[in-house]
């Protein structure tokens, strides 16, 4: 096959473009998820203590959060189009089922979360402290509970509940209410809502810690001492002991969502650990190269049983190999078809995902332990690196959601293989639109590319200028100002919080 057709072949420009779109608007997602519940916190210890650092905090992480909502809007809403262009034929066989999570998203969580942060925006000085305080709460609870239905729309792709193929119609329908209900009870669903809830409130961590650490060397260096300890020393051991919690979520959720995985989806489980043949006590490897299709994969330091225990709790049980997955398969849905998903994708992404996270908790156990006691840090060094690690956890994340996409691969809807006669997936090349033009495919994923890559130039640039902008230079007399009420009812809105 020459070049050009690769190049122009309409399933690979539109699941490039799906990747691209997908993967960006991901690295905003998590943050918004957990900055906000995490906002809504400092404020409400505001209100509790009376200590105007809590406030200090929460305008200024609140306009990080801002910034980062509003980019994550921006390009959420082209990720429910391309449902209806490039993928017509998907959106034809599974929209009975698939909008109606999206649909609640939509109707539900997002004007939720956009009516009362707009609220929380304007009524500053306007409502009462805690009316306004419910407000941040409520956006915060809009943010869960838009993650909740648009991981349960991919839930069910993954794993299929609650839904018959009408024979009339050839597309796939709700089983009638209670089908609804089983597609919002998936079992996948809720351990998956686990893993990315804590992820994302480690992300948020992450970020507070990074920027907080930065601060407070910055200003013990320039001698500014209660700033220094009162407020980015207080805010650093916040980030770093969210940042320890969310961890341990994170990797014990994972745990139990990798178990369920290794049972609905052998292949993807088989791929993340290279795992050719089946085996009793399969080990983990740290790295593998080559592939199992064409017996060229390489093992490089495989500890035994780590994986069968990390599969099923049990380490000498039998795992299913990817060439086992592949007759399974083939047996069940058709012969001719390769269903083994990208097989260094999956596994290296697998990796990444874990180290890039057990590094970032590994960090936010460095910041506590260093800031014990009443202790500051005042190494432009240390000051560096909790900058930089704050890349990790996104990093991390995208991994995440690349070996969870990549590994389902060739499947856009996986079958249940708890229901050997059910007639609900789909092949990925089955689901592209048949009537859509790939050179026209090839320009929007282009457009939308260099659109994504400038909005990305902006959000950095936002953040790193609100970041470097800091807050007001903390001493005890502007502290004490800070608690007297202002004398201008009449001040005008303002977009900036």
């Amino acid at each position: 096959m020459s070049l050009a057709p690769m190049a122009l072949d309409s399933l690979d420009v539109a699941r490039w473009q799906f990747g691209i779109t997908t993967v960006y608007h991901f690295i905003l997602v998590p943050l918004t998820i957990g900055l906000s519940p995490l906002v809504a916190l400092m404020e409400t210890l505001h209100l509790r203590t009376g200590n105007e650092q809590w406030r200090t905090a929460t305008r200024f992480f609140g306009n990080l959060l801002l910034i980062n909502f509003a980019l994550g809007v921006a390009t959420g809403i082209v990720q429910e189009f391309q449902f209806g262009m490039n993928w017509s034929e998907y959106s034809r066989f599974v929209g009975n089922i698939f909008g109606a999570p999206l649909a609640f998203e939509a109707l539900l969580a997002f004007f939720m979360e956009s009516t009362f942060l707009g609220l929380w925006i304007f009524g500053r000085d306007r409502l009462s402290p805690k009316l306004h305080n419910l407000c941040i709460w409520m956006v915060a609870l809009g943010t869960n509970l838009s993650a909740f239905f648009i991981l349960a729309a991919n839930s069910w792709m993954q794993h299929p509940v609650g839904a018959v193929v009408n024979p009339d119609t050839g597309r796939a329908e709700l089983d009638g209410v209670g089908g609804f209900f089983e597609v919002l009870g998936n079992k996948i669903l809720w351990v998956t809502v686990a893993h990315v809830i804590a992820s994302a409130f480690l992300v948020a961590g992450t970020l507070i810690l990074g920027v907080s650490a930065w601060w407070m060397i910055k200003a013990a260096r320039a001698g500014q001492d209660f700033e220094a300890r009162r407020l980015w020393r207080r805010m650093t051991r916040f980030g770093a002991v969210t940042m320890i919690i969310a961890g341990i979520f994170t990797a014990g959720s994972g745990h139990i969502q990798g178990q369920l995985v290794a049972e609905e989806q052998p292949a993807k489980m088989a791929a993340a650990e290279m795992l050719c043949e089946t085996e009793s006590g399969a080990g983990f490897t740290v790295a593998a190269f080559g592939s199992c299709a064409d017996g060229t994969a390489k093992h490089l330091i495989t500890v035994p049983y780590v994986y069968s225990f990390m599969a099923t709790n049990d380490p000498t049980a039998e795992i299913m190999g990817l060439n086992d997955a592949q007759e399974l398969y083939a047996e069940r849905y058709g012969d001719g078809v390769d269903y083994t998903p990208n097989e260094m994708v999956t596994f290296w992404s697998f990796r990444l995902m874990i180290g890039l996270g057990m590094l970032a908790i590994g960090i936010g156990v460095v910041a506590l332990w260093l800031t014990r006691r009443g202790r500051l840090v005042d190494s432009p060094l240390l000051g560096k690196i909790a900058l930089w690690s704050m890349w990790l956890p996104f990093v991390a994340c995208s991994f995440g959601w690349i070996m969870t996409e990549i590994g389902r691969q060739p499947w856009v809807v996986v079958p249940n293989l708890a229901d050997p006669v059910s007639q609900v997936y789909m092949l990925t090349a089955d689901g592209v639109s048949p009537t859509v033009a790939s050179g026209t495919v090839l320009a929007s994923l282009i457009g939308f590319t260099l659109l994504y890559a400038a909005l990305g130039v902006v959000w950095f640039l936002l953040l790193r200028r609100y970041v470097r902008e800091g807050v007001r230079a903390q001493v005890p007399d502007v502290v004490d100002a800070a608690r007297r009420p202002s004398d201008d009812a009449e001040a005008p809105l303002s977009f900036q919080y």
